[in-house]
């Protein structure tokens, strides 16, 4: 099993309240990597927090049509990441081929210029991805055949899973473009109080963790009903319990 991330928009409320004794939390759970949101908005909060309490963050989530890339490059750069994902674009620019090929390529020019900083650019998916069909091929599926082979991807495997997928067929189609999972748990509805400790819900996690052995796990909710601490506990445990 890889070794497990969390992402910090999981614990935003935390984060909000106390920056470093939210991530002094994160690592006393056993956490040595995470994944950051609003990166250059919690800069100076990161280049402390991060070395402080033990922590690398390989990837972050960045949105690539906003603010200044050469900053967020700059940044990312600075604090060792390896990989800038971009983390939504409008559903509407996922219906044809056409906007597709576009999001493809403006994610194709930003990783040209990250390169220069050694950095790899990616794309995080939401339900609306999958739920698009172009020619009965999923619009996720029709974005890959348009990004330049340096670009990857970050599947959230519940969003997927949510808008109507079969993950782990989802997963061997994209290959090693696959570098990362959300992994995350729920009742499959589009509902975010919903979700709940991996392991609780209806997602077949362990068929689509075994399609893609070698991706980074980044555990996220994006809310929940109960103590959210407490599902992220239960979540890492169940991962690192492996499949019985």
């Amino acid at each position: 099993m890889p070794e497990l991330s969390l992402q910090l928009y999981t614990l935003r409320d935390a984060l909000a309240a106390d920056f470093d004794g939210a991530l002094a939390t994160v690592a006393a759970m056993g956490f040595s990597r995470v994944e950051p949101f609003r990166l250059v908005d919690f800069a100076d909060e990161l280049r402390s927090g991060l070395p402080g309490h033990g922590l690398s963050a390989p990837t972050t989530h960045v949105s690539l049509r906003a603010g200044d890339q050469e900053e967020t490059f700059a940044l990312a750069s600075e604090l060792g990441i390896e990989t800038v994902i971009d983390p939504y674009v409008d559903p509407a620019r996922w219906q044809a081929e056409a906007d597709i090929a576009q999001i493809a390529g403006e994610l194709n020019a930003a990783a040209g210029l990250a390169a220069n900083y050694g950095l790899r650019v990616g794309y995080h998916n939401h339900h609306f991805e999958l739920e698009s069909r172009i020619d009965g091929r999923h619009a996720l599926e029709v974005f890959a055949d348009h990004l330049a082979p340096e670009v990857v991807l970050e599947v959230d495997t519940y969003w997927a899973y949510a808008g109507g997928a079969d993950v782990p067929a989802l997963l061997q189609s994209l290959g090693d473009r696959v570098v990362a999972l959300h992994v995350k748990d729920g009742d499959g509805s589009l509902e975010a109080k919903r979700q709940v400790a991996v392991g609780s819900g209806t997602v077949p996690i362990w068929e689509i963790l075994s399609a893609a052995p070698d991706a980074l796990r980044v555990i996220e909710l994006d809310d929940t009903e109960g103590d959210m601490l407490q599902a992220v506990r239960d979540s890492r445990e169940f991962m690192l319990a492996g499949r019985p």
